[in-house]
């Protein structure tokens, strides 16, 4: 595959990937590398990249737990102390090799860590193939609230190597296609149709589907890298995806939801909102609704639920002046930013997603 430029870095995919690598590190200086992991990619991942890395330089692997609950300031502080009482400086570079929240959190470390030192993401989920590693963003969780604290920085380069897909369980995948899914809602119909049957896919098709979703993140990024305008479309599904997630993640008495199972309740619910407020027909909406509950198990919501999610939107980093703004769309591929919602206008989304 051809890798994707864009204006500060490159996306380089599968055989590409460790020679692309190689060719950065015999041309740069860096002093030491740290790679950032977790349990699951330190066992699973990082031996086959260390054995096609072709370098002198020499490197410690830094561990952390696997899981959204450890994408927090504690973890970073640890990670900074590790960094310096290893002798890491200015020159050092860090390989984040993980999902969404290694990505997340290793980028915010190297971002902040001697106020800023290059790092390279290394995505093994297929959620932070096409999403998480992708565009820049980095950083933790506040508590319970999804990515309060975070700066926009981008990679030296992101090395995608479908071969990881292989070590994930079936809901890390599912996870994935979320994002993948709402690409094709914000940006491409033709890309979206290419989910109404996914049984009829294969491997081949997968890592296309992959590429082409990144490419949709990539053009998005690239028009508005600062998230003022249209880069906003791709938290379509997000704004009660996220108080969603937070909500279950901090409820004793739930059980944790994936970040993409969340979205994909979001999604639903932006869309039921969308037939009400920004014209998207009702066969469309139960198109979205059918092809994403083929792919994702119904979340059970208590009535109680809801007020808590509602309670928890004015925490989104999409707020502004008080507000909170939903993406909704007008049809497939036409969102529309900025749109305010009614709390009774969600519990009525709510109750369209349970029916």
């Amino acid at each position: 595959m051809t890798p994707i430029n864009t204006q500060d870095y490159s996306i380089y995919f599968n055989k590409d990937t460790y020679k692309a690598l190689n060719e950065h590190l015999s041309a740069t200086n860096y002093s030491k590398i740290f790679f950032i992991v977790d349990e699951n990619t330190n066992a699973d991942c990082i031996p086959f990249v260390l054995a096609n890395i072709e370098t002198e330089i020499s490197y410690d692997v830094l561990e952390i737990e696997s899981g959204e609950e450890n994408k927090n300031l504690d973890i970073c502080l640890g990670l900074w102390e590790a960094l310096s009482e290893h002798g890491a400086d200015r020159k050092s570079l860090i390989i984040n090799i993980g999902g969404g929240v290694i990505t997340d959190l290793g980028g915010f470390v190297a971002s902040t860590f001697k106020r800023g030192i290059s790092f390279i993401n290394i995505p093994t989920s297929l959620l932070a193939m096409v999403d998480a590693s992708i565009g820049g963003k980095t950083g933790i969780d506040l508590g319970h609230l999804k990515n309060q604290i975070g700066v926009i920085n981008t990679a030296e380069m992101v090395l995608i190597d479908t071969a990881f897909l292989s070590t994930l369980p079936e809901n890390q995948m599912r996870s994935g296609l979320a994002e993948m899914l709402k690409h094709g809602l914000i940006a491409d119909k033709a890309y979206w149709n290419k989910f109404l049957d996914l049984s009829k896919l294969t491997t081949e098709d997968l890592d296309t589907l992959i590429y082409e979703s990144i490419l949709i993140k990539k053009n998005i990024v690239a028009q508005d890298p600062k998230e003022e305008n249209l880069r906003k479309t791709l938290n379509y599904g997000h704004t009660l995806g996220h108080a969603i997630e937070s909500y279950y993640l901090s409820n004793e008495n739930k059980t944790s939801l994936l970040h993409g199972e969340a979205i994909a309740v979001g999604m639903i619910l932006a869309s039921y909102i969308s037939t009400k407020l920004t014209g998207l027909n009702e066969a469309t909406n139960q198109e979205i609704k059918s092809t994403i509950l083929d792919t994702f198990s119904k979340v059970t919501f208590e009535e109680e639920d809801y007020n808590p999610i509602i309670e928890l939107l004015i925490y989104d980093k999409k707020n502004e002046h008080g507000n909170i703004h939903f993406v909704l769309l007008e049809d497939i591929g036409k969102p529309v930013l900025d749109c305010k919602v009614s709390n009774e206008l969600i519990i009525e989304a709510f109750k369209f997603y349970a029916s």
